[in-house]
């Protein structure tokens, strides 16, 4: 957010944070919360590179489109370590998973 529209909103009563101060996040919690953010982004990026739809690459990861698209999504009932099997399930390496997550 600008400056600008920040100083507005708070002349106005509103009170202006980060997502970690909003739910009370710890760092560690919040630190994983981005890890997430960033995973499945990179899902999306690498089935998308790949020409897969949610389907076909929900079935070269053996699980179900649905689910498939909660880990696209970062859902909360999604482990971070889902997300990286799926990762890995569309042919990521060590690197490519190294690198989204210390971006």
């Amino acid at each position: 957010m600008d400056k600008l529209k920040k100083e507005r909103l708070q002349k106005k009563g509103w009170k202006v944070g980060d997502v970690d101060e909003f739910l009370g996040l710890s760092p560690a919690e919040m630190a994983i919360v981005e890890m997430k953010v960033a995973l499945a982004k990179a899902l999306v990026a690498k089935r998308k590179a790949l020409g897969e739809t949610q389907v076909s690459a929900a079935i070269i990861a053996k699980t179900s489109q649905s689910r498939y698209a909660k880990v696209e999504h970062a859902d909360s009932s999604v482990s971070l370590e889902l997300m990286i099997k799926m990762f890995f399930a569309l042919g990521a390496t060590k690197k490519e998973l190294l690198k989204t997550l210390s971006a």
